[in-house]
């Protein structure tokens, strides 16, 4: 068994475990119940496992219907779980400095029966919102004021999309949502920064036209993820060409002789066999002159050897945690988590929240975006 699966059974299992274990002292229910929840529960666990092998196996739909419910379970759970977990622990603070009185009382009470139904119908509201929250893309505007446009070309517009992650759950309905968002801000450059899919790629033709038809006058341009290797790393290019974008792969191109766009792969590259990419310092050089220079990079990680080589990265992977709680854990990994920052040596990081959903087809106060980008040449004498 690999590491992941064990790491995955161990967590999620616990969860599980912990779920029921809470059920069971607040509804007092006996042996009998334990044992006719156990196969569903197991059900439940294995059932990203079991996606993943039927959707391998080319059974599409039935994979399509266990991903709905796995991962709609998933997202209650989670919210079942730190919503117990946080009662436990007042019940603990609760009963730790005071063992009678009214503490005592409220400890008690948050151990009963109305106590926990009330946190699985607040489970349950939860997830509705969370539902709603991840289908409503918001876009996201970023200015950025520069000298280091030419005179024949006084602004760009640049609309980024990122960890979309189409596939079992994500399909036509939420690729026509984006293509329609973005084809209203009329950008002149559209870009993927990763993870446009997830998962097995098979009869998506027609997502790859709905997103071939938005126009972006300047080209289109993307650059892999980590999921476009777990998906299946041919598959995935082989789509990615297909919805119209130019894939830069530890490479660099220039448009109009105005802006330099550098994209760079992503490292699960490594643990799939790729070898000899050049380092981020080394694709990007030095600046020219009187060229914008635009980086291309799924997770929003800075090169030390990188700052003042680029004007703008562009970033995603986070999901800006997704589910709340679940920043806290996602910033410990990566600090820069959603938004604009200043890279130190010159340029801006800007790191998207993400168009789609990874898992659980849910987000809780972080919404998702469509980033758009509005570059402007600064007058001269202007602060560039």
């Amino acid at each position: 068994m690999s590491l992941f699966l064990l790491s995955f059974f161990l967590v999620y299992g616990s969860m599980h475990a912990y779920a029921l274990l809470k059920a069971r002292s607040a509804l007092a229910f006996g042996p009998g119940t334990t044992l006719a929840l156990l196969p569903l529960l197991a059900v439940l666990l294995c059932a990203p496992i079991l996606t993943y092998s039927l959707s391998r196996n080319g059974h599409e739909s039935a994979a399509r219907a266990v991903a709905h419910v796995g991962y709609l379970w998933m997202g209650f759970l989670f919210f079942l779980t730190w919503l117990s977990l946080g009662t436990d622990l007042l019940r603990l603070l609760l009963r730790v400095p005071v063992r009678f009185g009214i503490a005592a009382d409220a400890a008690a009470v948050l151990a009963g029966r109305t106590a926990y139904l009330c946190i699985a119908l607040l489970s349950v509201a939860l997830s509705a919102y969370a539902i709603v929250e991840a289908s409503r893309i918001e876009v996201v505007r970023v200015r950025v004021v520069t000298d280091r446009l030419p005179a024949s070309v006084p602004s760009l517009r640049i609309a980024q999309i990122t960890d979309l992650h189409l596939g079992l759950v994500h399909r036509n309905g939420k690729a026509r949502e984006v293509a329609a968002i973005v084809a209203r801000e009329g950008p002149d450059l559209f870009v993927s920064t990763g993870d446009l899919v997830d998962g097995q790629l098979d009869g998506v033709a027609e997502l790859a036209e709905i997103l071939r038809g938005i126009p972006a006058p300047r080209g289109k341009f993307a650059v892999l993820g980590n999921h476009e290797y777990y998906a299946g790393i041919d598959r995935a290019i082989a789509f990615t060409r297909k919805s119209g974008f130019t894939l830069l792969r530890d490479e660099s191109v220039t448009i109009d002789d105005a802006v330099r766009i550098a994209g760079v792969d992503d490292p699960a590259g490594a643990r799939f066999g790729r070898t000899g990419a050049p380092s981020e310092a080394a694709l990007l050089g030095n600046r020219p002159d009187g060229r914008f220079t635009l980086l291309l990079k799924h997770r929003p990680q800075l090169d030390p050897a990188g700052g003042g080589k680029f004007d703008l990265q562009l970033s995603g992977h986070t999901h800006h945690g997704q589910i709340f709680p679940f920043r806290l854990l996602t910033r410990l990994a990566y600090p820069l988590l959603a938004g604009d920052h200043p890279v130190p040596g010159g340029g801006i990081l800007h790191v998207s929240r993400g168009t789609g959903t990874w898992g659980p087809p849910m987000r809780f106060l972080a919404p998702p975006e469509i980033t758009v980008v509005d570059i402007v040449r600064s007058a001269p004498g202007d602060p560039g």
